[in-house]
């Protein structure tokens, strides 16, 4: 289970990432294993349409069970299949990197982060750490 807390400090590491790096405003959101916001904080500035680019990222990380950065990369592979699925997804997948899973100790999938306001990378970075930040993991971040 993603708890509020914890996805609170998700959110809040993640922005103090981005302000670190001086980054453009940011919009985070964080979405437990079902896809169910949990908690979600945009920065003064962020554009209106960021909430739903950082949904959509850690909604798509967890409909396809891998980070917005592979989806991006699978999109480029197989535009057909995306049309496809971002048809039957209703458009709620955001193919750009910056949605991240969330793992709990056991490595099972109990949520996502998406960001959006930067590139995708800074994006991805911020939520990476995150949720480093808040003692949970992200794929990039398990112990093989």
């Amino acid at each position: 289970m993603l708890s509020l807390t914890a996805a609170t400090c998700i959110i809040d590491a993640a922005l103090a990432e981005a302000r670190s790096r001086n980054l453009a405003p940011m919009a985070v959101a964080v979405l437990d294993a079902g896809g169910h916001l949990v908690a979600y904080k945009r920065e003064d500035g962020a554009g209106i349409v960021r909430f739903e680019i950082a949904f959509g990222k850690a909604w798509g990380s967890l409909g396809m069970g891998f980070g917005s950065r592979e989806l991006a990369e699978r999109v480029n592979k197989l535009p057909t299949f995306f049309t496809m699925v971002s048809a039957a997804s209703g458009g709620r997948l955001i193919a750009s990197p910056g949605g991240v899973l969330i793992k709990n100790d056991e490595g099972h999938v109990i949520g996502a982060v998406g960001i959006s306001g930067d590139i995708g990378d800074e994006d991805e970075a911020c939520a990476i750490a995150g949720i480093k930040a808040s003692g949970l993991q992200s794929p990039s971040t398990v112990q093989k």
